[in-house]
């Protein structure tokens, strides 16, 4: 049965007030249902969505490396072979810091008229000096006089044989990372002595012409496996190989209490030579 169209017209009003009032409580409904699941807005009851967190600041890049040890190295005697104007030989002051040409970096040839060579197997040292006093920062533009033994365990300008040789012995400078290098033979073993190189440390090349100048004096020492293979095995370290059976860090005068700042780390074989490093620290 259809209902007359007054009789529609009639309820029009009725019918549009229960329309608002659903779409009233579908509205609340729906607005309880984002705050209980967290879409809601802040304490205070607004409606406004939560803001997004900032990203959080990317991590600040890790500092460069500097070298793991840069405490002071031991302070050592420089020996009675120094050739560093300290003392004489043959009579005379011997000083192969005034001699020309002592700033080079193959050390294995003598110089300013002598012609001598140094035979042995062939080492690179490499020395890199940083600031004991100042966060292992390299220090450019030291210098360091090197001197130290031939294989027969002579040293140049004293030891008979070779009083008028001044091989084993120069001046290198550091460059911006600190660094420098000498070309060099590995050391003999003489009686008495662990093998052990010598050095001097000086704030420039313009001061190192006298020990006067030098603000650190230190030496070298070598791992103990090394120096076998190589005395065992090259040619011309014979007695080498005799003193060093008899001899140890234990009861070495100089290396006795410890060579954690002066053991160089080698690698390398007799086929193609020896490569030592060291980090020195020095007083800046």
């Amino acid at each position: 049965m259809h209902q007359h169209p007054e009789g529609l017209l009639a309820d029009l009003p009725i019918l549009l007030a229960q329309q608002q009032r659903r779409r009233r409580l579908l509205t609340l409904s729906a607005g309880l249902l984002l705050a209980g699941c967290g879409g809601g807005g802040s304490d205070g009851g607004g409606t406004a969505a939560t803001p997004a967190p900032s990203p959080s600041p990317a991590p600040s890049p890790a500092p460069s490396p500097t070298p793991s040890s840069c405490a002071l190295i031991p302070e050592e005697t420089a020996g009675p072979y120094p050739g560093d104007g300290s003392n004489s030989a043959g009579g005379q002051i011997a000083n192969a810091l005034a001699l020309s040409g002592i700033v080079r970096q193959d050390m294995r040839r003598s110089i300013a008229g002598a012609s001598g060579l140094a035979e042995g197997v062939p080492l690179t040292l490499t020395l890199q000096l940083v600031n004991a006093n100042g966060g292992c920062a390299n220090l450019a533009d030291y210098a360091v006089y090197l001197w130290h033994c031939d294989r027969e365990g002579r040293y140049s300008m004293y030891s008979s044989g070779v009083t008028g040789e001044n091989y084993l012995r120069a001046v290198q400078v550091s460059g911006s990372d600190g660094r420098l290098s000498f070309l060099t033979i590995f050391p003999g073993c003489y009686d008495g002595r662990m093998p052990h190189m010598h050095f001097e440390v000086f704030r420039s090349s313009a001061q190192a012409t006298s020990f006067a100048n030098k603000i650190r004096t230190s030496q070298i020492a070598f791992p103990t496996d090394v120096c076998t293979s190589i005395y065992n095995n090259a040619a011309g370290y014979t007695a080498s190989r005799t003193n060093f059976a008899r001899i140890s860090f234990a009861t070495d005068n100089v290396f006795s209490d410890g060579t954690t700042l002066q053991l160089a780390s080698v690698g390398g074989d007799l086929t193609n030579g020896y490569q030592a490093t060291l980090v020195v620290g020095v007083g800046g």
